[in-house]
């Protein structure tokens, strides 16, 4: 599947076709509305990256203080926080391929 740039759904994996592609879990904490925002930059930024990653939302502001969690929105990718606050794509875009070089 294709994608283009677009709000992600909670559960929808960019990149679900290359099985080759390492997966990482990759989970928005924050509002609503940021978090949409910040996955649609995140849908840009990736798609284009020999990775796979598995979104998913949470809004409940507790679970992202036990997760360490202080600005709105933030992305953890496998249990780490990774981004803080409302990222640029192409900034997205270097932190994931960073990643990948590691």
């Amino acid at each position: 599947m294709e994608y283009v740039c677009s709000e992600l759904n909670n559960g929808e994996i960019i990149n679900v076709s290359h099985k080759e592609y390492p997966l990482f879990y990759a989970t928005l904490y924050g509002d609503k509305i940021l978090c949409a925002k910040f996955s649609k930059r995140l849908s840009c930024a990736v798609k284009h990256l020999p990775i796979r990653v598995e979104f998913n939302f949470e809004y409940n502001t507790q679970k992202a203080l036990d997760m360490g969690v202080s600005k709105d929105p933030s992305l953890v990718v496998n249990g780490e926080i990774f981004l803080e606050g409302l990222k640029e794509a192409e900034g997205i875009t270097e932190k994931f391929q960073k990643l990948l070089k590691s």
